[in-house]
């Protein structure tokens, strides 16, 4: 990210930052993940794949409530299914959008400094790049983390490798790379708002010396950008969870997954897990860039005394 930092250590080399984000989004992902399995509950509801739901059937009700949920009658272990492929996903996506970042930007950029489109093109071209190559992963952990153990004798899915090849076997390889353009839409608009707005609001605290380039800088940058990217993500992350989930047939394309939410639930429906998203993806964001930054400085810190050393 673009702001000044400590005289001692040196910018970090684009290695560095793909290690340092793949590590910190691994460690942000271990401790948030029962809230995204909270917020893909509740986004999917009663459309989940191949579970007929009754009236009898458990309903979720708020993040708390669906956690004590999940927990209670499906074991504790239900809150972190699909974390394999989560990390996977981590390993594969975030250290490229994320890791890649400030290198794209500089190649976008033609001044001295970094105009707000040389941003938004960086994030963009980055979060595209990541998703595709990611994609399978993400399909994996919605699968894994929507399914329940409440409605049929067995689940469809018996762990992230027997999903991945029980999910290429009967709807082919194309099958890991569905919900691909919602996904992507979704991607696109959270890593240009993330890290646009997060590059922003530090560089705008440090320039202005409201706080130094440190902890507290990097936790007030983050929590404004979790929310920034809620608030524009939700409608897109909510039909990408329903048709990425959603059985062969079920809606045609993406847009009528859409129409179909909006045509049988309202409105509403497209910011359904509204508050997890944003304690998720809040959290999720201070987790993971307050350790990308420190990791970094850690990294190079430790680069140069070895340089030193020799």
């Amino acid at each position: 990210m673009v702001g000044h930092t400590a005289s001692d250590v040196p910018p970090p080399t684009m290695a560095v930052k793909i290690f340092s984000a793949g590590v910190a989004a691994c460690v942000a992902d271990i401790i948030t993940f029962p809230l995204d399995t909270a917020k893909v509950r509740l986004q999917v509801g009663s459309a989940i794949q191949g579970e007929c739901l009754t009236s009898s059937a458990i309903r979720y009700k708020g993040v708390l409530g669906t956690i004590i949920t999940l927990a209670k009658t499906e074991g504790p272990v239900k809150l972190y299914s699909g974390l394999p492929a989560g990390l996977q996903r981590q390993i594969s996506f975030a250290s490229l959008r994320i890791g890649l970042y400030d290198t794209v930007q500089d190649f976008f950029t033609t001044g001295k400094e970094a105009s707000l489109g040389s941003k938004i093109s960086a994030g963009l071209t980055t979060g595209g790049v990541a998703v595709l190559i990611g994609q399978p992963t993400e399909v994996v952990k919605v699968r894994l983390q929507a399914q329940s153990r409440l409605h049929g004798p067995k689940p469809r899915y018996t762990g992230t490798y027997n999903a991945y090849r029980i999910i290429a076997t009967t709807e082919g390889l194309t099958g890991l790379w569905k919900g691909t353009t919602p996904n992507l839409t979704r991607n696109v608009i959270i890593n240009c708002t993330e890290l646009v707005t997060y590059d922003l609001m530090k560089e705008a605290l440090v320039k202005s010396r409201l706080l130094a380039d440190d902890v507290p800088c990097h936790f007030v940058s983050a929590v404004i950008a979790g929310f920034c990217t809620t608030v524009l993500s939700s409608p897109v992350d909510v039909v990408k969870t329903r048709f990425v989930n959603s059985s062969p047939g079920q809606y045609t394309s993406v847009p009528n997954c859409a129409m179909m939410m909006l045509t049988r639930e309202g409105p509403s429906a497209f910011f359904k897990g509204f508050v997890p998203s944003f304690l998720r993806l809040g959290s999720w964001n201070v987790i993971m860039f307050v350790c990308f930054e420190q990791l970094k400085r850690e990294l190079m810190k430790s680069r140069q005394t070895m340089d030193c050393a020799t």
